[in-house]
């Protein structure tokens, strides 16, 4: 039977990937209704970023400070809230503002939900954060879906993201409520408080760096796999579509498996194999002349890289470092590769090609494989399990320790 924590969490991720898709599927009729180009509106789209990344550094001690459940129920219903404000927004310079908003949000409760997630992995004494992810990208697919579904009955964006931003903020803390209660003088009389500002230092940041290596490859095969198949295999318009659906599809299915495979083979083997695994996927793809071959290795790309951001959230909140802090570190640096993949691809394809790109890519994941071994924190023991569940029953109700 599925506990009550494993539960709340796996809703808040769902939760926070809704959020997400319902946005982005309205992005269109947004930039209609406002009448705003594609150029205008990428820069404007960048300060989703900007807001993720000048705020993480401070999301550790943000979720220190607020508890572990309480930090999760207050930013994930602020995230789902600030879906209010592009909608709100009469023109381009609040909407960039808006965006702004918004990401900061996003990276606050990014960090406080992978703290929660971290923990309940702990307390359940078996590997969770790699189905959570894949639960956040079941959520988004969800709000994706309904936004096109709003979209092709022709109801308005800002009705319709509206009624998701009041709906999701008003469930957020109901289904927090069974997160792991937390007592926040407890925990600052056993540890300090991490720093006000803090940028990943030693291993968090080798971890940081392997996520880092795994978000660089995922955002580019997200934003390029369809412009490879077109312009290096000679596939159609349709056909080229299809490796990013292939892509997007495999990752998903890895996440929300990857726990069992996890759970039998370590954290250490499972990346060590799905870093070879990738390796061979971005050599397939440089060398790649016919669709078949291309799209074989988007998909070995997908398997080998799909466990490695969930994995390295939970080795880094197992390092000794606060768990909220650790996390905000490896976001911090996966975060901004997120954002520098397509421009960098870019960059290699206008300067050389996107074979050579894809090279660059190949010797990323090659490192993950090399770094497999950093992951060796990300092992959830059954001893201490045990020892933490005497703790629990020991402790009065309501004073469970972290």
């Amino acid at each position: 039977m599925i506990s009550r924590e494993r539960l709340a969490i796996s809703g808040m991720f769902a939760i926070h990937g809704a959020v997400t898709g319902s946005l982005a599927s309205r992005i269109p009729a947004l930039a209609r209704e406002l009448d705003i180009s594609p150029g205008p509106l990428g820069l404007a789209l960048l300060m989703q970023a900007v807001g993720g990344l000048l705020t993480m550094p401070f999301a550790g001690r943000l979720v220190y400070r607020l508890g572990g459940r309480r930090g999760a129920q207050l930013l994930v219903a602020l995230w789902c809230a600030a879906l209010a404000l592009p909608a709100l927004a009469p023109g381009l310079g609040v909407l960039s503002v808006a965006f702004l908003l918004f990401g900061i949000a996003a990276g606050v409760s990014d960090v406080a939900i992978n703290t929660q997630g971290a923990r309940v992995e702990e307390r359940l004494g078996k590997p969770i954060m790699s189905s959570l992810h894949g639960l956040w990208s079941l959520g988004s697919f969800v709000g994706a879906g309904m936004g096109a579904l709003m979209a092709g009955v022709q109801v308005d964006y800002r009705t319709h993201l509206l009624v998701v931003a009041v709906g999701l903020a008003l469930l957020a803390p109901v289904l927090g409520a069974g997160l792991p209660a937390d007592s926040t003088a407890e925990r600052a009389s056993k540890a300090p408080a991490p720093p006000k500002f803090s940028l990943p230092t030693g291993v968090v940041l080798l971890l940081g760096l392997l996520a880092f290596c795994s978000a660089f490859a995922e955002g580019s095969a997200v934003n390029w796999s369809a412009i490879y198949l077109d312009k290096v295999t000679g596939a159609g318009e349709a056909a080229a579509a299809a490796a990013y659906t292939m892509f997007a599809c495999t990752m998903s299915v890895m996440r929300l498996s990857g726990d069992l495979v996890v759970g039998r083979f370590g954290p250490v083997r499972t990346v060590r194999v799905g870093g070879t695994l990738s390796t061979c996927g971005g050599v397939l793809i440089v060398l790649a002349h016919v669709p078949v071959l291309a799209y074989l290795g988007f998909v070995m790309l997908g398997l080998g890289i799909a466990v490695v951001v969930p994995l390295a959230f939970s080795a880094a909140s197992r390092t000794g470092q606060d768990p909220g802090q650790a996390i905000a570190g490896v976001a911090t640096v996966s975060y901004g590769s997120s954002l520098a993949a397509p421009a960098i691809v870019g960059g290699i394809a206008d300067a050389a090609n996107l074979q050579t790109a894809f090279v660059l890519i190949t010797v990323l994941v090659m490192c993950i494989a090399l770094g497999a071994g950093l992951m060796r924190t990300a092992e959830v023991g059954r001893k201490g399990q045990e020892e933490r569940d005497l703790e629990v029953r020991a402790a009065p109700e309501g004073e469970t320790k972290s």
